[in-house]
């Protein structure tokens, strides 16, 4: 998740402008966050569909190779 859409409970600004301590401090917390962090829920499952697909084809493309 990104901060750009996000509205602080305490100003009602936006989090990424960083008006108040609360929303610096949760900007500075979701920018610490890993890789995969910005990735959408159904972004994340194409990811792994498409690993788990090259984990199965790819033996079977070696043989038909070979």
């Amino acid at each position: 998740m990104t901060c750009d859409r996000l509205v602080c409970a305490n100003c009602a600004g936006p989090v990424n402008e960083g008006r108040c301590p609360v929303c610096r401090a949760s900007r500075e917390r979701m920018e610490q966050e890993g890789p995969f962090a910005g990735l959408s829920p159904a972004a994340l499952l194409a990811l792994v569909l498409t690993l788990i697909a090259v984990a199965v084809l790819a033996p079977v493309l070696a043989n038909q190779a070979a």
